[in-house]
Parts: structure tokens; C-alpha cells; sequence
């Protein structure tokens, strides 16, 4: 099963993303994607794809993740993207850890272990660059752990919390 589903436009499409250092693996489209990333900052990515042809291409990436949607930004040009949801029942061990998308500092937790939320409330608000970022559910369900307090500095992708969905 995929690990994300996206609707780009009216276009559906399932993916699947792994990370192994500075390398991204993409599947979609029946066909499997290796990029490299060569340089990433607070704001832009600069990732080289490399083709099944041995030829590379280079993108200047920069993106925005609200809940489960997505604005994009690839090589000046804009895309928006909404992560669909798997249908059906939630299972109660399904688990989803939510990460800072830029180094930040943490600046307010707003829940605690135990707390329920709804898809879209606050839980953290993060710092960077005189900027506060909020950091929301993308779903419904229980915060099961915090892993940030105020004031620490967090990389990009590091684990502020975890929800448990219900």
C-alpha cells in the first residue's frame, strides 16, 4: 500500500517515499525514482534526479505543509497537492509523528500527553527566522508523546509529537 496519496489538480496519485541519508527514493506511476539531496536550507532544496537514461536533472525545490494540504514549488513552477486519507475504520495502534519542516525553535507546546485533538488544532508553535509556525493535527485522535520542550532547538525533521489515531 501506498504511503501517500495526493491529488495534484483532479489527478489522484499514490506514492511512496524512503530516505536514506541524503537519497530519496520516490515510487509512483509503477516506476521507482532516485534523487540526491545536494543542498538544503531553512528555505529551498536542491535535489538532483537522476533518470533511468544515467542522465541528472537538478530541482530547486521549496514547499508549505498546512494539515493535509500541500503548496509546491518546483523550478518556479506552483503545484498544490492534498494528502488523501485512507477510508475505512482508524486502527488504534496506527500512529503518526508529527516533525518541525524547518530548523526552528520551540516556542509554545499547546497540548500534553493524552490530550485529545481534531485535525487542524494547534500543538506546537515554532520559531524561525521572526517567524511563528504553527504545527497542527493533520487528523483526529490523542496525543500519545511529546518530544520538544520550549526553547529547544529542533532540526528540520525532528520529532515534536506523536498522535494516536481513534
Amino acid at each position: 500500500m501506498p504511503a501517500f496519496q495526493l491529488r495534484i489538480g483532479d489527478e489522484q496519485r499514490d506514492f511512496d517515499v524512503a530516505r536514506t541519508g541524503d537519497v530519496l527514493h520516490l515510487a509512483f506511476d509503477d516506476r521507482t525514482v532516485e534523487a540526491r539531496i545536494v543542498h538544503r536550507d531553512a528555505v529551498l532544496t536542491l535535489i538532483e534526479v537522476r533518470r533511468e537514461d544515467g542522465t541528472t536533472e537538478r530541482l530547486r525545490l521549496a514547499g508549505v505543509r498546512r494539515g493535509d494540504k500541500r503548496l509546491l514549488w518546483a523550478n518556479g513552477r506552483s503545484y498544490s497537492a492534498e494528502r488523501l486519507r485512507r477510508s475505512g475504520p482508524a486502527h488504534a495502534d496506527e500512529t503518526g509523528s508529527l516533525s518541525a519542516a524547518i530548523p526552528a525553535v520551540v516556542a509554545q507546546i499547546l497540548v500534553q500527553p493524552g490530550d485529545r485533538v481534531e485535525a487542524g488544532d494547534k500543538l506546537v508553535l515554532l520559531e524561525s527566522m521572526k517567524m511563528v509556525i504553527p504545527i497542527t493535527a493533520p487528523h483526529d485522535g490523542r496525543v500519545s508523546k511529546v518530544h520538544c520542550r520550549p526553547g529547544d532547538s529542533v532540526p528540520a525533521g525532528a520529532p515534536l509529537l506523536e498522535i494516536e489515531s481513534e
